[in-house]
């Protein structure tokens, strides 16, 4: 009964999650500038979770923050029931891995591709003699669809979408369960992109792999995500199923998000109505009271500039976070 209870809790926890960095404003001044501030959020086994958002909301550094690539602020983030820390974060890295935005900065220019492979298999010792360690990495090239004489190769040699292919081989190496995919395809041309996503999806019915998928088309991640969740400037402000979301946005930032999706008819795209945000983004330096993205809500009210609203569930696990919704 308890190994049943194991199953059917969330792989992923994490709550309260903060990333806070100090900013030099002077010659003896800092502030905090607060990167990501209070994310809550978990993601189900074998499960997709899409986060979405505009450039320096925060995505990226809540990927960083969970594997502990950055030391998070406060908040806690459990993996498998197990409370992630600084001094266990070493033993868990086997089952938590990522995958970069930028392909060719994220591998050695001085590493064949064999040994950029074959690098975790390495350092966790995960092979028994030299002719097992080449079997193994020559599996993971087929399995992301990479040729055997690509494996003496270097980085600078190949296209993007290859680079891409190595840097998934990667992070496949040591079988983990749970992978941080940050933009993968973001740098990638679109018939590139959806070989890539495709690839993603596939070894997620092969292997069971959980993915934390951050990017900022809505069209990516709804294709490949079965939930959504929404980033505003280091907040959540909405989290749905990925087609409950995409039919029926509820946020006001989620729908000027949605509205500027492009639409493949033209009939369509003329009726559709275009969401056009006033102002500026704020500054993470210099946060506004209350709910941060008020300044450009056109639905703003003075409650929203007095208190953040919480996520609330508005049923079927849609959760927003608006005090006018």
């Amino acid at each position: 009964m308890a190994e049943e209870i194991r199953n059917d809790a969330p792989l992923v926890e994490v709550r309260d999650l903060k990333q806070y960095f100090d900013v030099r404003t002077g010659a003896f001044k800092s502030k905090p500038l607060k990167a990501v501030d209070g994310v809550s959020f978990d993601i189900n086994r074998g499960e997709t979770l899409g986060l979405v958002g505009e450039s320096g909301c925060g995505k990226t550094t809540v990927g960083r923050a969970l594997l502990h690539l950055y030391k998070p602020t406060g908040g806690t983030f459990k993996f498998d029931g197990q409370l992630v820390t600084d001094k266990n974060i070493g033993s868990m890295r086997r089952q938590m891995q990522m995958v970069f935005q930028d392909p060719y900065s994220s591998l050695n220019p001085r590493m064949t591709v064999e040994d950029i492979i074959g690098e975790p298999l390495d350092i966790h010792h995960l092979y028994k003699s030299r002719s097992e360690r080449h079997d193994n990495i020559m599996a993971l090239m087929q399995i992301v669809e990479l040729n055997a004489e690509h494996e003496t190769r270097y980085a600078h040699e190949f296209s993007g979408g290859q680079r891409q292919r190595i840097g998934i081989a990667r992070a496949l190496a040591v079988n983990p369960k749970f992978i941080v995919c940050d933009e993968p395809v973001s740098a990638l041309d679109v018939s590139i992109q959806a070989q890539v996503i495709n690839m993603f999806e596939d070894l997620q019915a092969i292997l069971g792999v959980t993915y934390l998928f951050i990017a900022h088309d809505l069209l990516v991640v709804h294709h490949i995500s079965k939930r959504i969740a929404v980033m505003y400037l280091g907040k959540l402000v909405e989290i749905a199923d990925a087609d409950e979301l995409n039919s029926d946005p509820v946020h006001p930032y989620t729908q000027s998000l949605l509205s500027a999706v492009p639409i493949p008819d033209p009939k369509t795209a003329r009726a559709a109505k275009r969401i056009i945000l006033q102002g500026d983004v704020p500054s993470p330096l210099n946060m506004p009271s209350g709910c941060p993205f008020r300044t450009r809500c056109r639905f703003a009210t003075d409650q929203c500039a007095v208190e953040m609203p919480e996520l609330k569930d508005r049923g079927s696990g849609h959760m927003v976070a608006c005090w006018n919704k």
